[in-house]
């Protein structure tokens, strides 16, 4: 009976009643992630840029200025009721890259060598999973030598747009999955003999690592 009674009181502790009296299984609730707060994090991915260049009376000339691109970001986020996301944040990179471009001319040698974006983020919360979309200003910076001549440097002002996934490994430590599409606009490059007229796009794949406070 000493057994029985302590069963009883057991289910019972562990139970809910439902709105007809019966018993019911307790079900343990977990509050899911809130995505609210700042954060900081690293990012390492590749580039993929193309350079439209061209001097006045001379055919223009495309080349890629593609490389490694590690990178810092930080920002802010508020989660809403409905699980939307919204926030603010920005990055900056460093292209690691050093790309040779001939021409009538002669050869150039440089490429970017820094770029970052100031952006607004919105997205969806599914618990841990964080889909966002992102989109803002973006710009680069592009330093070059007509060799044995000259050099110049240029700072170059767009915008970007981009897609990607957060996922909260722990409370605090979150991976990232992004992709960018980035349009620097146009710019010039004064070398003194000429002037080189550049357009600059970029796509962008990255992998980072975040912590959130």
């Amino acid at each position: 009976m000493r057994r029985f009674i302590t069963m009883t009181l057991c289910m019972l502790a562990t139970s809910a009643l439902a709105d007809d009296g019966t018993l019911l299984p307790a079900q343990e609730h977990t509050a899911a992630y809130d995505w609210s707060g700042a954060f900081v994090g690293v990012t390492g991915g590749y580039g993929w840029m193309d350079g439209l260049f061209e001097v006045t009376g001379y055919a223009p000339k495309t080349d890629s200025l593609n490389g490694r691109l590690p990178g810092v970001f930080a920002g802010v986020s508020t989660q809403f009721d409905n699980n939307l996301v919204l926030g603010l944040e920005g990055d900056l990179e460093y292209n690691v890259q050093d790309v040779t471009v001939t021409s009538a001319f002669g050869a150039f040698t440089g490429g970017a060598d820094w770029q970052g974006s100031a952006r607004v983020r919105l997205g969806y919360a599914l618990d841990r999973l964080l889909v966002y979309a992102t989109a803002g200003w973006a710009a680069t910076h592009l330093e070059a030598e007509f060799i044995g001549v000259a050099e110049a440097t240029g700072s170059f002002h767009g915008y970007t747009l981009g897609a990607g996934l957060d996922y909260a490994m722990t409370d605090r430590l979150f991976g990232r999955l992004d992709y960018r599409y980035n349009d620097f606009g146009s710019g010039e490059l004064d070398f003194g003999p000429a002037t080189v007229s550049s357009q600059l796009e970029q796509h962008t794949v990255k992998i980072g690592l975040g912590l959130k406070f």
